[in-house]
């Protein structure tokens, strides 16, 4: 299949799968070209892209995504290792839930100084929270 019905089955844009194939996480070789020069693309391609798909939606980078299928690939890819990934993962989303709460904090406490007090609501200058001394 060629690139723009690559494009349509996988839902991702040319552009990405293009990318994808500059990075080396599908590859098209010389055999899999047409006469006119255009890529030929294989189920298998199809395929791969369609796991990546799968794989990144559970919140996975690229690069994890990559790791994951070469696993699968290799029949490595047991249901220890796989979850060996996920905790991982988890790991890294409950850091960043952390940060982000902590984030929410500082601006919640932000608001609150500037609504009680450090600025009124006609106060014409900038909030002095922001600006640097």
């Amino acid at each position: 299949m060629l690139i723009g019905e690559l494009s349509n089955r996988s839902g991702l844009s040319r552009d990405t799968i293009r990318f994808y194939e500059k990075e080396g996480y599908i590859k098209v070789g010389r055999r899999e070209r047409r006469v006119n020069n255009y890529k030929e693309y294989s189920e298998a391609t199809l395929k791969r892209l369609l796991l990546f798909n799968k794989i990144k939606s559970y919140g996975f980078t690229l690069n994890e995504s990559a790791e994951i299928i070469s696993l699968l690939e290799s029949n490595l890819g047991t249901c220890n290792q796989i979850s060996k990934a996920a905790d991982r993962k988890i790991e890294v989303i409950d850091k960043k839930i952390q940060e982000l709460l902590t984030l929410k904090t500082l601006l919640r406490t932000t608001i609150n100084n500037c609504k009680s007090g450090c600025c009124s609501p006609s106060y014409d200058e900038n909030c002095p929270l922001f600006v640097l001394d």
